[in-house]
């Protein structure tokens, strides 16, 4: 067969594989990654052979890094590196020298390694991590701007750069300790030149040429031009022996500060996904099942040790550089892998001699298997919390992580907004909050962000606004309304959902990341959801009405319309089975459980909006499956509650089992003649210090204590003997005219 035919069948070969691939892992509602590595092991030399030169599939993969750095490069830009450059430098410097060292200590004592120049070898191959399966997990998860994923990617990107020097220093390693400092010296020398040089190409040259490109307003040139620039500059850090992928990503971060960024990185998105699935891909077909089932044992301890002992390097440094408890657990979980570009220096150990073919293939294996299990560990970090938060040892710790990290010296108390992230859109929300003299309190998690607020004298919360204490903190219970613009999707229903635990009828306007979000959003109980790329198009829409005669009367009905109906005339519509899987994949990542209402429960008949389940136990009802498997997703509020319905509940394990006991008429059900609400215990109210059982409106059992939130905690039915304490926020039902009394002692 021709050898340019061969290319192309073996291109077409791959990129078939990684669709089929790819789409049945969707299908199985499992990460696209598996599906491109399990093609990869299906087409490739060791499983069906449909590949058998794995050279040319190897070249093509080369260019999915690139793209993928570079595409990162722009997007994370020299602005954002530095905020993160403490723990990307110290953080990320530190962990490449413990790996390397505790690794080459070990392998020398345990007898795995002959010589120090081996263990220092392996330790090199252990102490990177794979950019490639993190920075696609958090795109898919929308997790990139996150104070996590911030620092995931400054730490990915010292150890990217770091290659350069062990690839530098490899061929060395077995000579006298004068000749290694000469290649580390050499390397770093040249890795300053190329740092200099890309800094003034950066300032004076590749803002000219793409302004020159984008004024011949062909999308043709735009896009070849910036590929040369990408790939040129990475075939220069090759040739120098610093690798390809430095010198994408910081051809990346060249033009991430220049006019054209954001057309950049559109532009060569589409080229960046093909490419990188082609390199997933080729990862997979390096993979040998069979030596895999045969070394499965000693594999799996590799794998076990390779995850524990990087989650427990890791994890002490993040905490180190002050980063909290949380952060620090989900970036020592989302880093304890070993990279692809260790497939580099372990091909290139082979060829050198420091290890052997059976050691390679260890590595090659260990490598594959921990790069196949990163995705399912960042989609379970969520739920490894619940647990852990339901554990009294661990929740002693996360409890104490949940704390604010610094609070601003004057808070307003009442009456004013909760602004939950200060990027670009909360910064806007704040201004204009402080046009109307309206006072304000901003929650938010990056260390950078929170200096600014102190240089501008904003009222702060340092801490993660999806934590209860951090809310209660803020004010939320005395609140005038709440702004949530935080960067992921998981934080924002966690605040969502915790602030109207706090308070019920708190007006909550939320920013949507996603249009497949709005309605989980609405359901989870905010006031107002908001899409930022259908605003914008609802306000071009506007002015071109206006510039063909519609009224702006009538244009500003149109928008309000639309916006009433939660955006659904602009949406595709979504057959039931796609509302089910946005459902599933919101609730998956809370505390839910399905509950089956009792034949005889008190609640039966009556609509979710009457039923108040809301503020009476904190669950939402995010689905309703009826008899007949009838299943109605996102039920609105005039939905009515039928004999053998089963509801998807989402709250915590209390807000659950309250509302087991309202279900099954243990508590109060609200009725016309009663009504329910929550009142605030203050320091000088009369009921601090009695018990619940010495209260004069329960004695005359006028008055029902059906729950009290304390210090984050949900206390369904409180037992008599409890003591009332100042700050306590408590919901009582009965009467109006009893609940009038009951206000009056508050």
């Amino acid at each position: 067969m021709q050898e340019d035919f061969r290319l192309i069948l073996d291109l077409v070969t791959v990129l078939a594989a990684a669709a089929g691939g790819g789409l049945l892992a969707a299908l199985l509602k499992q990460p696209v990654l598996l599906g491109y590595l399990i093609a990869g092991i299906i087409v490739g030399p060791a499983g069906l052979g449909l590949i058998k030169e794995l050279i040319q599939v190897e070249t093509l993969a080369q260019f999915g890094v690139a793209f993928l750095l570079f595409a990162l490069g722009v997007e994370f830009s020299f602005s954002e590196l530095k905020k993160v450059q403490a723990i990307s430098l110290g953080g990320g410097g530190l962990q490449i020298v413990l790996t390397i060292g505790i690794t080459a200590l070990a392998s020398l004592g345990l007898g795995w390694v002959t010589s120090p120049q081996q263990g220092v070898f392996l330790g090199a191959i252990l102490s990177l991590s794979s950019t490639a399966v993190v920075l696609k997990s958090l795109m898919e998860r929308n997790e990139t701007e996150t104070p996590h994923g911030q620092v995931m990617l400054g730490i990915l990107v010292v150890q990217d750069l770091a290659l350069g020097l062990m690839l530098a220093v490899l061929p060395a390693l077995d000579k006298p300790v004068e000749q290694i400092g000469i290649a580390v010296g050499w390397a770093l020398v040249q890795t300053g030149l190329f740092a200099l040089g890309a800094v003034a190409a950066g300032i004076w040259v590749i803002p000219r040429v793409l302004q020159l490109l984008a004024k011949t307003e062909s999308r043709e040139l735009f896009l070849l031009g910036v590929v040369t620039i990408a790939l040129g500059i990475a075939l220069l850090t090759e040739r120098l022996g610093l690798g390809i992928e430095m010198g994408a990503f910081v051809a990346g971060l060249m033009i991430s500060e220049a006019e054209y960024a954001d057309q950049t990185l559109t532009y060569v998105e589409p080229l960046r996904d093909i490419f990188a699935s082609i390199f997933f891909v080729a990862i997979g077909m390096l993979i040998d099942p069979v030596f895999l089932w045969q070394n499965l044992e000693l594999i799996l301890g590799l794998v076990a040790l390779v995850l524990v002992g990087k989650f427990l390097i890791i994890t002490p440094l993040v905490r180190l550089f002050r980063y909290p408890l949380k952060t620090a657990l989900i970036v020592g979980l989302g880093l304890a892998q070993i990279g692809e570009f260790s497939f580099v220096l372990a091909s290139e150990g082979q060829i050198l001699g420091l290890v052997s073919r059976r050691v390679y293939l260890l590595i090659l294996g260990t490598t594959a298997v921990t790069l196949v299990v990163t995705p399912f560990i960042l989609r379970a970090i969520p739920t490894l919390f619940e647990w852990a938060e339901s554990v009294p040892f661990f929740a002693k710790y996360l409890k104490e992580s949940d704390q604010p990290l610094g609070v601003a010296e004057e808070l307003p108390e009442r009456n004013h907004v909760v602004v939950c992230g200060y990027g670009r859109i909360g910064r806007n929300i704040v201004k204009l909050l402080q046009e109307q003299d309206c006072p304000v309190v901003v929650v938010e998690q990056a260390e950078s962000r929170v200096q600014w607020l102190r240089d501008a004298g904003i009222p702060y919360i340092y801490g993660n606004a999806a934590s209860p204490y951090v809310l209660e903190k803020a004010g939320v219970s005395e609140a005038r309304g709440m702004a949530i613009a935080l960067p992921d999707p998981m934080s924002t229903r966690l605040a969502l959902k915790r602030s109207l635990s706090i308070s019920p009828e708190l007006d909550i306007v939320v920013r949507a990341s996603k249009p497949k979000d709005i309605e989980a959003l609405y359901q989870l109980g905010a006031r107002e959801v908001v899409q930022p790329e259908l605003e914008a198009s609802l306000e071009l829409g506007a002015h071109l009405w206006n510039g063909l005669g519609v009224s702006l009367s009538s244009s500003q009905k149109r928008i309000q319309s639309i916006r009433q109906s939660r955006y659904s005339e602009m949406l595709p519509d979504r057959s039931l089975s796609q509302m089910a899987r946005d459902v599933k994949s919101v609730v998956g990542e809370l505390n839910s459980r399905w509950y089956a209402l009792p034949d005889e429960s008190p609640i039966l008949g009556m609509t979710i909006e009457e039923t108040d389940l809301r503020r009476l136990t904190g669950v939402a009802v995010m689905a309703i499956r009826r008899v007949g498997d009838q299943e109605i997703d996102y039920p609105d509020a005039s939905e009515s509650l039928e004999q053998g319905d089963r509801l998807l509940l989402v709250g915590e394990d209390a807000e659950i089992e309250a509302f087991e006991e309202l279900a099954k008429g243990e508590a109060a059900v609200p009725s016309p003649e009663s009504s329910c609400q929550w009142i605030r215990i203050g320091v000088e109210s009369s009921m601090v210090g009695a018990t619940i059982e010495g209260l004069d409106f329960v004695k005359n059992d006028r008055v029902q204590v059906q729950a009290i939130r304390r210090d984050g905690r949900f206390l369904r039915l409180p037992e008599g003997s409890v003591v009332v304490e100042a700050g306590d926020r408590m919901l009582v039902c009965g009467s109006i005219e009893a609940l009038g009394i009951v206000g009056e002692r508050v």
